[in-house]
């Protein structure tokens, strides 16, 4: 079952509420009216950047590979006279 997102033609309250796909009004969640009407919303296209705990950590994980490698170049570079 889907949300829909619904506002009342009584008290003017927004709502969201999970109907059956047939259902074209829900009873208001403020005043109880049935007088609703379903709207049609907009939806968040997903972002360009994943967002959350798994990217932060291979963030953190990426940040330290490339800090080694650098150590790593430097070390390299100091044995070899310091170009």
């Amino acid at each position: 079952m889907p949300i829909y997102e619904f506002e009342c033609e009584g008290c003017g309250e927004r709502f969201e509420e999970l109907v059956a796909v047939g259902v074209e009004a829900a009873p208001c969640t403020a005043c109880g009216s049935t007088r609703t009407r379903r709207l049609l919303s907009a939806f968040a296209p997903p972002g360009r950047q994943p967002r959350g705990a798994r990217v932060r950590s291979d963030e953190s994980r990426r940040r330290e590979r490339e800090a080694a490698r650098g150590e790593r170049l430097a070390a390299a570079k100091k044995r070899r006279g310091g170009e």
